[in-house]
């Protein structure tokens, strides 16, 4: 598969420096719309630079675009590469509005192109391992989910000193901008949909509680930095998913089932630790076993990924898994549809102050495979 990158900031680098990792994967090129960071990009990869959009839509060569823009962008650019002919793999979200993601999925299907959004951690090691478990009822029917997305005091930290390994800095204010729920509610409400099937309802809360992130400059949108959301699934599953960027760093994850507590600690790390504790009775007591027990993670089949910062992920997995489904001719993992209930699920909680507390979802999604190598 011969593709091409739209977009040569921050995240750039975390997708070219793990493509190594899928050699059937084949970079044709990159474009930006401010030439230096194609130019630079280019130069710190050795990858061919494209003068234009035009000329990355326009080459024959490219089969599938990899749409790396400004969250605000993505959906004009995923729409003209559809338009190209060209099959697209988009960072998150697919679009800011659901009816726009909508239109990208519905073109998708009438041209007989693959779409599909970021995150793919759904593909790495410990989600896998996780899903595995709840299919071996290792903890027994699950009750209760609680997902924490909280990132710090991002305002505090030296955020205007963040860079990626060829330099690009980090956007902090298309980051604050955008907000925090868009940008990585996509992380655990991904798992969320894969193991427990399409959600129904969404109750959420959203709210503003530093609105001067920036000093000195305006920022454009005023998103939440703080979100809470109670997620009712088809299943009988309920979820709670905090999202924001001013509690302490926390990422655990638990999933409680009527036999014990499946955990982990960071949706961030293909190869984040998976614990069990079990309920135990001893006379007229039952308690959680005060030991852990840690399951065995699955060999990384694509080695260990070079990448630096927060995340430990294999940006590039994504992509490769489109490729493999249009190659075997199978539904993609990531499908179209399912790329969209994430979307849509990440919209409700992101817009609660705008559409309302509770949410009905509109989207669904047909079962999805979990990884050959963790069945």
């Amino acid at each position: 598969m011969k593709i091409a990158l739209i977009g040569c900031g921050f995240v750039a680098d975390y997708y070219l420096a793990t493509l190594g990792m899928h050699p059937e994967l084949q970079v044709m090129g990159v474009f930006d719309k401010i030439p230096e960071r194609t130019a630079t990009l280019s130069k710190a990869y050795g990858v061919h630079a494209y003068p234009s959009l035009s000329a990355v839509l326009n080459d024959p060569q490219v089969q599938m675009v990899l749409n790396l823009t400004n969250p605000r962008d993505h959906h004009a650019i995923s729409k003209d590469a559809l338009l190209a002919g060209k099959h697209v793999y988009s960072e998150k979200p697919l679009a800011m509005e659901i009816a726009d993601a909508r239109e990208l999925v519905d073109l998708a299907r009438e041209r007989g192109l693959q779409i599909a959004c970021a995150p793919c951690s759904l593909l790495g090691e410990t989600a896998q391992t996780i899903w595995r478990a709840l299919r071996t009822s290792a903890v027994g029917p699950v009750r209760l989910v609680y997902g924490e997305m909280d990132d710090g005091l991002v305002h505090r930290m030296q955020y205007r000193k963040w860079a990626s390994v060829s330099g690009m800095p980090w956007p902090y204010k298309d980051e604050f901008e955008v907000g925090c729920t868009l940008e990585h509610a996509g992380y655990y409400v991904t798992w969320f949909a894969a193991m427990f099937g399409p959600a129904a309802r969404i109750t959420t809360f959203a709210s503003t509680r530093i609105p001067d992130k920036v000093p000195g400059e305006v920022l454009n949108m005023d998103s939440p930095d703080f979100t809470v959301a109670c997620i009712e699934f088809q299943s009988g599953v309920v979820a709670r998913l905090t999202c924001g960027i001013v509690a302490p760093h926390d990422h655990v994850l638990k999933i409680v089932g009527d036999d014990g507590v499946l955990y982990t600690d960071d949706a961030w790390d293909y190869r984040s630790p998976v614990y069990v504790r079990r309920l135990m009775s001893i006379r007229r007591k039952t308690f959680l076993n005060p030991f852990k027990a840690r399951l065995r993670l699955p060999p990384s089949p694509h080695g260990k990924p070079r990448t630096k910062g927060a995340q430990s992920m294999d940006f590039a997995r994504g992509p490769a898994e489109v490729a493999a489904a249009i190659r075997e001719k199978r539904p993609c993992r990531l499908s179209p549809e399912f790329s969209l209930h994430v979307n849509e699920m990440a919209l409700a909680i992101h817009h609660a102050r705008r559409d309302g507390a509770v949410y009905q979802m509109t989207t669904t999604f047909d079962p999805i495979e979990p990884m050959p190598w963790a069945s």
